[in-house]
Formats: structure tokens, sequence, C-alpha cells
């Protein structure tokens, strides 16, 4: 049909499908590097309304390298965490993002966070973009992640501060499930994600996996996140995320903080065994003492331990229907809690007035 043409007009007709190509490529070179750029503008835009401060790279290395030592705190999924100081001498946490785990989690990390306030949350101090280069800038929890304390052979956590952490990390997970703008799924509860300040008060840290979603609502993710051992039976087999889910992590903290399990990262059977035996002990087949923490000493207050597993067993429920919610679960800790501290007070008041270092050691240092 073609052999009829001059031979000038097919170098034309040829070259069009390459310009068309070549157009193409443009197009979406441009779309990528302002959709970057817009991402930029956009963080740097919640940061100004949020309060949050636009780090350079030359002040987070000043903080990191402060009186010439660069001191690393730890490593997570994320990124590696240093000890920082800022210029006013305030101490602060700086997380330097991997690659790997820049865009994604960085963003949802600073989106997240910027909206939420709460006491029993780590608070987002700043960040910083440079290059390829991610930082954020939290404060600092003197004394590390609950996991570092779990781990020490003469692990100095009594009873009433173990209880006093149960409640503040429900109190903060209640938060996050009735907040304004839907129920923010944390998705990656877990011992090594609750810090712990100079008094012991607990806060709920790395959000770069959390989900916004409906109080009653459940999604589908290609991407099933968090951590084996902690994670949601259902999650795990269908994607299906829920705030349900946020509620078994917690109860898998819960039995780890009762039985002074050492495991960080827990694996499947680790998990079953601890949820087995717990199940066990809460039904009577077991003495309350085969799932106590030998460092406590027996010094615990058996109705309050037994309230505390039962309601435990409840949260790692196979089903998320037979899941208790969060505002259940906060009320029954908030009550041991205020029972504990009613009972602790005497001993408290006797202690203040001839104990020299307790007194000393209540002071806080600002972070």
């Amino acid at each position: 049909m073609f052999l009829g043409w001059p031979g000038s007009l097919w170098k034309p007709l040829l070259s069009v499908p390459v310009i068309v190509v070549a157009i193409l490529l443009v197009v979406i070179m441009v779309k990528c590097l302002s959709k970057k750029r817009r991402r930029q503008v956009d963080l740097k835009e919640i940061t100004a309304w949020s309060g949050l401060y636009w780090f350079c790279k030359s002040e987070i290395e000043k903080a990191m390298n402060y009186a010439g030592e660069k001191i690393s705190l730890g490593r997570g999924s994320a990124g590696q965490v240093y000890r920082g100081v800022l210029p006013s001498g305030q101490v602060v946490a700086i997380k330097h993002l991997t690659r790997s785990n820049t865009s994604e989690s960085f963003t949802r990390e600073v989106e997240g966070l910027s909206r939420l306030r709460h006491p029993n949350l780590v608070c987002l101090f700043g960040c910083c973009i440079e290059g390829d280069e991610r930082y954020l800038v939290y404060e600092f929890c003197a004394n590390g992640n609950l996991a570092q304390h779990l781990l020490r052979r003469d692990s100095h956590l009594t009873w009433e501060t173990r209880v006093k952490i149960l409640r503040d990390c429900s109190f903060a997970l209640k938060y996050l499930h009735h907040h304004i703008e839907g129920c923010v799924v944390h998705r990656d509860i877990k011992l090594t994600n609750i810090l712990l300040t100079e008094k012991y008060q607990a806060k709920l840290s790395d959000f770069g996996l959390a989900k916004v979603m409906g109080i009653k609502e459940s999604k589908v993710f290609t991407d099933v996140r968090g951590t084996i051992g902690y994670m949601d039976p259902e999650y795990m087999s269908n994607s299906k995320l829920t705030c349900a889910s946020d509620v078994y992590s917690f109860g898998i903290v819960a039995l780890q903080i009762l039985s002074g399990q050492k495991v960080i990262e827990l694996d499947l059977d680790a998990r079953d065994q601890l949820t087995r035996k717990a199940r066990d002990v809460s039904m009577g087949k077991r003495p309350l003492s085969d799932f106590e923490d030998p460092r406590l000493n027996g010094q615990v207050d058996k109705a309050d331990f037994e309230a505390i597993l039962q309601i435990a067993v409840l949260c790692v429920a196979k089903s998320s229907k037979g899941r208790p919610t969060i505002e259940v679960v906060f009320e029954e800790l908030d009550k041991v809690c205020r029972d504990t501290q009613t009972r602790m007070k005497p001993k408290d008041e006797s202690s203040s007035t001839t104990s020299t270092p307790s007194s000393k050691s209540s002071k806080s240092v600002p972070l």
C-alpha cells in the first residue's frame, strides 16, 4: 500500500514516534521533579503551621558532634539515632534515615507527628532535608526504650513502674484511635518503640508506618508492614488493617512486661508460646507465679496482676471481634494504676522525708 509513496516521505513519518516518545519522557521527568519539589514545599508548609523547626544540615551536624563526640543511641529499621545538643543546651535525639527509607517513611512521620500532640507521644521538634539526606529531631528520652530495661538481668522496673508504663501507652493509643482526623493506627507497637523519660514516663515513638482511617473502618493493604511477633494475625493473613490491630500488638507488649520476656523481636513460635502460657494462667490451669517476672521478687499485687493479665489475654485474641476497644483497656489499666498509686502514697511520703537520693532524682532535666 505504501510502495507508491515517495522515499522522501519516509524519514518524517519515522521521526514522529521518536519525537512523541521524547516528549512523553520529558513530561514524565517534569512531573516527577515538580512532585518532588511540591512535596518539599508541602513539608515546609507543615513545619510552618505546626511549629516544627526546619534545620539545615550544618545545624544537624553541629548538634550530633557536640563537644567533638558523636554518640549513637541505637539503630532502628528506618535508620540510626544519635544524641544531639542544640545551641541552647537542649538535649535531643536525631534520627538519620537510611536512603532506602527516606521518602515515604520520612513524609509520613513529619505529617503524622506534626498533627499529634500528647504527653505520651514522643515530640517531634523539627526535620532536615538536604539532597538525599533526611533527619528527624525528637525530644530526648533519657531512659532509652523499654526493651533495654527488660533485657537487663538487674532490671529496675518495679511493679508500680510497669503498671504506669502500660497505662501511659494505652492512654496514647486511646488518643490516636480517636483523633479528630480519624483513627490513627500506629502499626508498629513494640518494646523498642516505647521510650522512657528520666522519670519513666512512657512515650510511643516511630510513626513511619502509621495510617489514618475511620474508627470502624478496615483497609486492605498490599504491603503488610510491622514487626513479626507483634503483628495482628488477621492483618497478616488477609491484609485488613483496623484499630484492633494496635490492640493486639499492645497485648503482646503487656504480656512481655508482666512476664519479663526478654526477646525484643519475637518470632511467631515465641509469640505463640507466650500467648498460650498466658491463657493457661488466666484460666487457672497454671499458677500466677508461672507468668510473673522473677526479677519482681514477688513484689506485686496479685489481684492487679491478674486483672492486667486478663485484659492482655483478651487483647491478643486471634479474632479482632474478640478484642476489647482501647477505651476498655485504658479504663482497666487507669483504675489499676490509681489503686497502685494510692497504696504507694504512704511509702512515698515517708521516704521523701528520710531519703535524700529520691528527692534529688525527682528533679527533671529539661529536654
